[in-house]
């Protein structure tokens, strides 16, 4: 109740955010990126900071756009100081600059008002050969269908005024001022480097990243009541909350579904494995089945996808691994893995993508060279099953759970086993690492997760509550920074502190056996799959606990 508290203090729905997928700012637009905002705030800041050499480092770098804006500052006052003079070659001199001669629209008003006061002056023939040469290459960029037809209509006219385009025709001294008005709006350079210096508001960098932090928590799937403390700006923010009830139940699969995780980073599907021999690909904000993915001979005991969420990697009863493509509006088999012998319980992909790592029956960990489908490595001392296989984030160790009580830790380039842990009661039945690999959970069939110091591998703490003896695999997993979450045979999902170890939450739904649970920072979700047959996702629901509240 306490900790249910908590979370409606601190978090509540946002039903009307802005999608984060709207384009609202855009990088390339030459008022940010030419004017070197960017670099003037990092400036600032180092500056602000006393890192005075690091600001003097990017300064003198810098500058060699500072006077290149400069240079076209001066060339951008010669051009309107020559247009108002009506010093026409010089005009083309400055025009053919790479500042100006891309500028095509701007480069025919330029032409128009010189072919207008060859009209004024009647020097036709001028103006005739003037017209085919100029204009006549940039008809295209005219600005009504007709200006060019009336450019030439002038030709046998008595004055500029017959012609309809230019009957409101003002003079050559008027034309001149409003095509230096034109050229101020489509090359507005001037004002963006004033004597190599631009105000730059104080902390502007850090006000806008607290903008940007503020943005990400508005734009979250929780929107958070009291502001929450940030901790890194190196990642998104996710919100912390504790899911308490259920938001959609997935339902379609013929048999248990042994396994379910989200799928990529993003986590915007679920793919989950059943004992009907299928995987199915579920849309995590509709629940609706996207894909269904036959092909294995057996029950599917683990499943894994790439952090793109491109493909998935699904391990069998049927001894084999199979990698299935899912990025298109069809989803196809597109390698089956070989080299087990008995079910292959367990398959993760490695941190960089190109490989996955299996254990099975056969009591060997294998690791699979996406790009030729071989065993590139074996990994043999476990005397039993081995019941789950992860990677350390950074990919160089694999960890490996067993049912002969033990968790191993091997070297990924040699293939030793270097550190073993036999302080287990019972089989294990799956191992996690937390996002810095510090931590270890491991799951076992004597009732108890335990959490572990990776670095001492010591136990830190045993968490208890719920049941796990059966013969099937119950799976545990960190969950957001201080939340362990698993499966349990009760039917339940469990949700522990993890620094106190802690039950926090118990969510009912599901009417049988829990398999595993698994949170997504993206999507501030949990997903179970269960014996009875249905994967569901869970998350917080404001409403559920006004009336618990209310109720008790």
């Amino acid at each position: 109740m306490s900790a249910m508290a908590a979370t409606h203090t601190h978090v509540g729905m946002n039903p009307n955010r802005i999608r984060p997928t709207e384009d609202i700012f855009n990088a390339d637009d030459p008022h940010i990126r030419e004017a070197i905002d960017i670099i003037r705030m990092i400036m600032q800041y180092l500056s602000d900071e006393g890192y005075y050499a690091s600001q003097m480092t990017i300064q003198d770098e810098s500058n060699v756009k500072w006077h290149e804006r400069e240079e076209n500052t001066h060339e951008t006052r010669r051009l309107k100081k020559a247009i108002i003079d009506g010093e026409w070659a010089e005009v083309d001199k400055i025009c053919s600059k790479p500042l100006f001669k891309n500028q095509k629209s701007f480069l025919f008003a330029v032409y128009k008002q010189q072919y207008l006061e060859y009209i004024e002056h009647r020097e036709m023939q001028k103006a005739f050969t003037f017209l085919q040469k100029r204009l006549k290459p940039l008809e295209q960029h005219q600005k009504t269908p007709i200006e060019f037809k009336d450019l030439c209509y002038l030709l046998t006219t008595k004055s500029i005024h017959d012609a309809p385009s230019f009957k409101n025709w003002e003079g050559i001294a008027q034309g001149r001022d409003r095509l230096v008005e034109q050229f101020q709006s489509m090359l507005d350079v001037e004002n963006s480097v004033k004597d190599g210096s631009v105000y730059v508001p104080p902390n502007r960098l850090l006000n806008l990243l607290r903008q940007a932090v503020a943005y990400q928590i508005e734009v979250s799937r929780y929107h958070p009541r009291i502001s929450p403390i940030v901790e890194t700006l190196l990642q998104d923010f996710s919100p912390f909350v504790i899911p308490n009830a259920t938001r959609t139940i997935m339902q379609g699969h013929r048999g248990n579904v042994k396994c379910a995780e989200f799928v990529g980073i993003e986590g915007r599907s679920i793919v989950s494995g059943s004992s009907d021999n299928t995987l199915r690909v579920w849309d995590t904000e509709t629940g609706n089945c996207l894909h269904i993915l036959g092909g294995h001979s057996s029950r599917i005991w683990d499943v894994s996808s790439n952090d793109a969420g491109t493909t998935i990697a699904s391990a069998s009863g049927d001894s084999t691994v199979k990698i299935w493509d899912i990025k298109g509006s069809k989803a196809s088999c597109r390698a089956t893995l070989t080299g087990h012998s008995g079910d292959v319980y367990t398959v993760k992909y490695g941190p960089s993508n190109n490989y996955v790592v299996s254990g099975g029956y056969d009591k060997i960990v294998r690791l699979h060279d996406l790009a030729t489908g071989q065993v590139i490595k074996t990994f043999s001392g476990h005397q039993l099953a081995v019941s789950k296989v992860i990677l350390n984030p950074i990919g160089n160790l694999i960890v490996s759970g067993s049912k002969d009580n033990t968790i191993k830790f091997w070297d990924l380039v040699s293939g030793v086993c270097i550190k073993t842990i036999t302080s287990h009661l019972g089989e294990v039945t799956s191992v996690a690492m937390n996002s810095n690999g510090t931590l270890l959970l491991s799951s076992s069939k004597d009732n108890s997760n335990r959490l572990w110091d990776v670095r001492m591998t010591r136990p830190l703490r045993k968490l208890k509550g719920h049941q796990n003896t059966s013969k099937n695999f119950i799976r545990a997993g960190f969950a957001h920074n201080s939340l362990l979450v698993g499966g349990s045979e009760d039917g339940l999902v469990y949700i522990w502190d993890q620094e106190s170890g802690d039950i926090l939450q118990k969510l009912q739904g599901h009417e049988a056996m829990v398999y595993n649970a698994v949170w997504s920072p993206k999507q501030s979700m949990f997903v179970s799959s269960s014996d009875d047959r249905t994967v569901r996702t869970w998350y917080y629901d404001g409403i559920v606990f006004s009336v618990f509240k209310i109720y008790f």
